[in-house]
């Protein structure tokens, strides 16, 4: 079950994501549910289509069991398959 503490070892699909910080301040803002990840970008859908985000240049917001997480996307970076083994 994916809670606050463990989020990092479990799949991201379908979470609801919100871009707080990024490199490229465009991204700043963007938000939705997250339709696919690879080793360096997330996809996230939103109401304007999908838009790619590169991990490692972004931090984001998740909200598990109405708790608001903050993750810095360097943490995030690697195959997703790879991530949730560790």
């Amino acid at each position: 079950m994916r809670s606050s503490q463990n989020i990092l070892q479990h799949e991201l699909i379908g979470l609801h994501v919100v871009v707080i910080d990024a490199r490229n301040k465009d991204l700043i803002g963007i938000e939705g549910n997250i339709v696919d990840e690879t080793k360096n970008c997330l996809v996230v859908e939103t109401n304007k289509g999908e838009r790619k985000i590169l991990k490692a240049d972004a931090n984001f917001k998740i909200n598990i069991d109405e708790k608001n997480i903050i993750i810095e996307g360097k943490y995030l970076v690697g195959r997703p398959e790879d991530r949730i083994k560790k």
